[in-house]
């Protein structure tokens, strides 16, 4: 027990090892490393300006991989200023930020955040140089419905008609993304619109359009499965009680047919997010290792 104590006042002291029981010195020169550019405007509909906010690397070469990142919410609720701690991985491993912003369901029904995510993937494309965006090394990534818009943003055949007129000059943009790192995200909108696996928050999305069935299946990534998509890393709680584990399995072996590279991460007995500090690390390790795999990371 006396070993035990003595052991713990080592540890907090720093006086066994000689440093903090955390080396987070990385923290101490971010203010250095980064400057943040907030409400930048990049779309206007439904008479609401979308922003985003890009955290810049002040030091980096002339561009640098960069990740842009949708928050979650079920399309009704969320926000960019709420997931900021979602992105710290990604600053300490020297990526550009874009944190994106979309209309809600309040706003506009579906596919209206899709419109608007996908436009705000263009508008990175096109200030690619202003920022230092390496548009070789773009990472879609987002929670629950931000992982569905992650996905369906990287997905998406312009030719579904989805895509909203260009009211900025984004005509010559042509987006791809390098990967994609999905979060629990809804990959089959439809399935939640009626049966065991109904969500309020899908059923909400679609609200009473007639079309809502058609709108569904044309904004669902496992509709998207073709030769061709950016690779992707999908993280799914089997025990996740909104968004089905069995979802991610099907899309996965969706990719798997179309000769897409991806890998589902499950989480044994996982929720919808929530994950032990234990497991975060193994994500974030498996994150880390896909992303070097993919070139992104150098």
């Amino acid at each position: 027990m006396r070993y035990s104590a003595l052991l713990f006042v080592a540890l907090i002291t720093g006086t066994l090892v000689g440093q903090p029981l955390v080396d987070s010195s990385w923290t101490f020169n971010a203010v250095n490393e980064y400057r943040v550019v907030a409400g930048i405007t990049y779309s206007t509909a439904s008479n609401v300006e979308s922003k985003l906010d890009v955290y810049v690397r002040r030091t980096a070469p002339a561009s640098a991989p960069t990740l842009v990142y949708f928050h979650g919410g079920g399309w009704v609720t969320g926000s960019k200023e709420g997931v900021q701690m979602n992105l710290l991985p990604y600053l300490e491993w020297g990526f550009n930020i874009v944190n994106v912003e979309y209309r809600l369901t309040k706003v506009a029904p579906a596919p209206a955040a899709v419109q608007d995510c996908r436009l705000a993937l263009r508008w990175v494309f096109k200030n690619a140089a202003t920022y230092g965006f390496d548009t070789t090394r773009i990472v879609l990534s987002g929670g629950s419905a931000g992982g569905h818009l992650a996905l369906i943003t990287g997905m998406l055949d312009p030719s579904a008609g989805i895509d909203l007129p260009t009211d900025w000059d984004y005509t010559d943009v042509q987006p791809k993304a390098a990967a994609i790192v999905n979060w629990f995200g809804i990959t089959d909108v439809a399935e939640l619109l009626s049966g065991p696996n109904t969500q309020r928050y899908a059923v909400y999305w679609l609200a009473n359009q007639p079309n809502k069935e058609a709108i569904a299946k044309s904004v669902s990534p496992i509709q998207c499965a073709r030769k061709g998509l950016p690779p992707v890393l999908t993280i799914h709680g089997d025990a996740d009680p909104l968004v089905p584990y069995q979802q991610a399995v099907r899309f996965h072996d969706a990719l798997k047919k179309a000769n897409v590279p991806n890998k589902l991460v499950t989480i044994p007995g996982g929720k919808h997010g929530g994950f032990t500090a234990q497991q975060m690390t193994m994500i974030y390790r498996t994150v880390f290792t896909f992303l070097k795999e993919q070139g992104i990371i150098r």
